[in-house]
């Protein structure tokens, strides 16, 4: 028996299709008791018409010589049987593909004899069976159940057989082929909750790499199955994987977009530093008529410095923190110890921080308000030595990532794997199929 496609819903089975009737006019005495005939004698006696329902394409074994039998008993009991091969429709649902179990049938009856005329019946005992050791390479057989039953058409009622193979499929090549590899991507994706936030090009390359790499997963896997209207339980487990890989990338813009500013990642507009106040400009200015040197706060030179230290990240103008560095030490000659300790005096003076709640925050981050961020971009900018180590610090939807993701996704699996398990479908007949002449 086999194959068994889903993509064009049918099967194919090699099977000894045997019939036995009774025919009072060909009994005989003799001392034989039965008698076997060449086949050329099935064109001059009577036989049934018998052909399948759900049949789609099914032929007799001609070689060497067409594999037919006719034998008759003294009674006028005769056997025929045969050789075929049947291609036969097997309607399938697919909702739980593939933890899905399937019951294609066989249906056969007579072409023209109605039911009053001709009527046919399983034997009793052993009506069905199978060669030892027959196996299918994706299904189990679970059994073969028959029934006899009346179907009507437009000629009248006919006499009908049918029997159902049931059959379970195996699951070990999905979980191999799909879903062991989608888990292992999805758990990849998640690198990315501990990679530095400034670190753009890094994650953003990981998320699409993961995206990809599952749209391939999807394509292939989808290839030897029809296209059914609704989704099936491995449609279901990609899209979850999906989501999973895409609200990485989600995650990651909502990092990217509370980071703070003044670490080398964001440049600052210069429009955001003509706001300098009177008050700083007095500090700095005493402070450097203190220090033996006069700066002139109109030129260009301190405004280009100005500007170049907004790239630089807070923590690298502390005098602890300098160590040689040409970068970290670009405005070391401008900006002393007591120059600090002054604008952080005039800071916590001066600068009002207005709390704004989580959510709040979060609000702003979905509409993009560009007056909160740039208000985030110069309280950042503005924070003294003291706080510096806020700038570069694990974001805090990182750290909420870290957990809720795998604590969320081994919570989708163990139910989506108990559903599917738990939830079987049960076989049963399916309805004939309508035929008319």
């Amino acid at each position: 028996m086999g194959p068994v496609s889903e993509l064009d819903m049918d099967y194919s089975m090699d099977c000894y299709f045997r019939q036995t009737w009774r025919d009072s006019r060909l009994s005989f005495k003799g001392p034989i008791k039965s008698l076997s005939l060449s086949i050329k004698m099935l064109e001059r006696i009577w036989r049934p018409d018998t052909y399948f329902y759900n049949g789609k394409q099914s032929y007799v074994h001609t070689i060497t010589v067409p594999n037919k039998l006719l034998r008759i008993s003294q009674d006028g009991d005769i056997l025929y049987s045969m050789r075929l091969t049947i291609k036969a429709k097997c309607p399938m649902e697919l909702r739980s593909f593939p933890m899905d179990r399937q019951s294609c049938p066989l249906i056969l009856g007579s072409y023209a004899y109605p039911s009053h005329q001709l009527i046919y019946q399983w034997q009793t005992g052993g009506s069905v069976s199978f060669e030892p050791g027959m196996t299918l390479s994706q299904f189990d057989l679970m059994g073969s159940p028959q029934r006899n039953l009346s179907f009507h058409r437009r000629e009248g009622t006919f006499s009908l057989l049918q029997v159902n193979f049931n059959l379970q499929r195996h699951t070990g090549y999905f979980l191999i082929q799909v879903y062991v590899p989608c888990i292992l991507i999805v758990v990849l994706s998640w690198v990315s909750f501990w990679i530095h936030r400034e670190a753009t090009s890094d994650r953003v390359g990981l998320g699409i790499t993961t995206v990809l790499t599952l749209s391939t997963i999807s394509l292939d896997s989808r290839t030897d199955l029809p296209k059914v209207k609704y989704a099936t339980a491995l449609d279901w487990f990609l899209l979850m994987s999906f989501f999973y890989c895409i609200a990485t990338l989600l995650e990651f813009a909502g990092v990217h977009y509370f980071t703070k500013v003044g670490s080398g990642e964001i440049p600052i507009d210069e429009d955001e530093w003509e706001d300098v106040d009177a008050t700083s400009q007095e500090v700095i200015g005493v402070t450097a008529s203190d220090l033996g040197f006069t700066i002139n706060m109109d030129s260009p030179t301190f405004r280009s410095a100005r500007r170049r230290s907004s790239l630089i990240c807070p923590i690298y103008n502390d005098p602890s923190a300098m160590s040689g560095s040409p970068r970290r030490l670009s405005i070391a000659p401008v900006v002393s110890s007591r120059v600090h300790t002054a604008r952080n005096t005039m800071e916590r003076h001066t600068q009002t921080e207005t709390k704004v709640s989580k959510w709040t925050q979060m609000l702003y981050c979905i509409v993009g308000d560009d007056a909160y961020r740039k208000q985030r971009q110069r309280e950042a900018s503005q924070r003294g030595p003291g706080v510096a180590k806020h700038v570069n610090s694990v974001s805090y939807i990182d750290r909420a990532a870290r957990i809720l993701f795998p604590a969320s996704f081994t919570f989708l699996n163990v139910a989506y794997w108990m559903l599917y398990f738990e939830y079987q479908q049960e076989f049963g007949w399916h309805d004939i199929p309508s035929v008319s002449h």
